[in-house]
């Protein structure tokens, strides 16, 4: 094993995950699903919508930013339990770089809890440094 660079993250060795569409990340607890109007542009031009109709009956404004709604318990609108995420081609970049968050990745405890709840977490390919941090640059942006 490589001694590690000075400031560099715990997970220098990148980690594993492997997206099941179990759906997980996308029910059961309300939240915000984050949306700039390039998304919903590709959201709305995905389904066939203008951008008015698509903000209309999908987005709600918090603050300053855009979110999608969510239905009642907080899962979100997109996803169907037969079908899985109904708009995954075209699914914002919070959705994207899941579980590769800031707050899932800043310690090796928060990350070890995702694998608790993400069965995709810990398997399959193994994302290096570079790739996760790079997700947490587009989170962040």
């Amino acid at each position: 094993m490589t001694p590690p660079r000075s400031g560099s993250p715990w997970y220098r060795d990148g980690l594993s995950f492997s997206c099941t569409r179990c759906g997980a990340c996308c029910t059961s607890a309300p939240g915000y699903v984050w949306v700039t109007y390039e998304e919903i542009k590709a959201l709305a031009q995905f389904r066939g919508e203008t951008v008015d109709q698509f903000s209309a009956k999908f987005v709600r404004q918090v603050g300053d930013y855009y979110s999608l709604i969510e239905r009642k318990g907080g899962d979100c609108i997109f996803w169907d339990a037969q079908a899985g995420c109904t708009v995954y081609p075209a699914r914002p970049v919070q959705c994207r770089t899941w579980p590769f968050w800031p707050e899932n990745v800043e310690t090796p405890k928060d990350w070890e809890g995702i694998t608790r709840v993400c069965p995709g977490a810990g398997k399959g390919r193994l994302y290096s440094v570079d790739e996760i941090v790079e997700s947490i640059g587009n989170v962040r942006q």
